[in-house]
């Protein structure tokens, strides 16, 4: 990479970093990844349901060019004054695996995609906080498909709603989940009670073509905590 190249990028690193850091005072690879333009928030997405093999092959640049963005974002962080942390990053289906950041799967490169900068002007108690925040195991996320025309991988069966597992989609009864009920998202009230009372619960969402973004459409909840937030 020229002098001049590098400089342009880091230049394009800095900006994306500093924006996150003032929206949320955390900065981490993804933000800079998106905010350079090189990472699709979709990509994201499907990244954390289980559909992308590993992050860097939603990245649209070459490794080297991957590396040394990493590297300038590093960089920056050590610059500022930034505290790292380690977060844990796992899949939103059943078979809940930590997800791959690197092609290569290199210890070295993915504790640096998994590195989170928090601002040094947070408090210990702020400052902790977030950091257990990233450590919660992410809700499971069952997908409403656009296309109706699915098979699950383990039954040969199909239905209205599937969970990503590393082999493809599952019908919920395989999946475990054919007990829970659907709650749409119209109450707020009611979905956050049922979703308190409920020991087990999924996340509905469907791919939205037009906003180019999945979305949230309600809860699977088990029955007893429905009727439970109901009473």
């Amino acid at each position: 990479m020229t002098p001049k190249n590098r400089k342009a990028l880091s230049d394009r690193v800095t900006r994306a970093a500093e924006a996150a850091l003032v929206a949320r005072q955390v900065v981490t690879a993804i933000d800079v990844m998106t905010g350079i333009g090189w990472l699709d928030p979709v990509a994201v997405q499907r990244w954390r349901l289980g559909q992308v093999t590993c992050l860097e092959a939603a990245i649209i640049a070459n490794l080297s060019r991957i590396s040394e963005a990493m590297s300038l974002f590093r960089k920056w962080a050590v610059a500022r004054g930034l505290k790292p942390s380690e977060t844990a990053y796992a899949s939103r289906h059943v078979q809940s695996r930590v997800l791959r950041f690197s092609k290569s799967g290199h210890p070295g490169i993915e504790l640096h995609y998994r590195t989170h900068w928090i601002s040094p002007k947070l408090s210990e108690q702020k400052r902790e906080r977030l950091a257990e925040k990233a450590r919660e195991p992410p809700a499971l996320a069952a997908i409403m498909p656009l296309n109706g025309d699915w098979t699950c991988h383990r039954c040969g069966g199909t239905g209205g709603l599937q969970m990503m597992e590393t082999a493809g989609p599952a019908c919920l009864p395989c999946a475990g989940l054919g007990d829970l009920d659907y709650l749409p998202a119209d109450d707020k009230l009611l979905t956050r009670r049922a979703k308190a009372k409920s020991a087990r619960h999924a996340v509905v969402v469907r791919f939205s073509p037009s906003r180019g973004r999945y979305e949230r459409l309600g809860l699977l909840v088990a029955p007893e905590a429905l009727a439970a937030a109901r009473a």
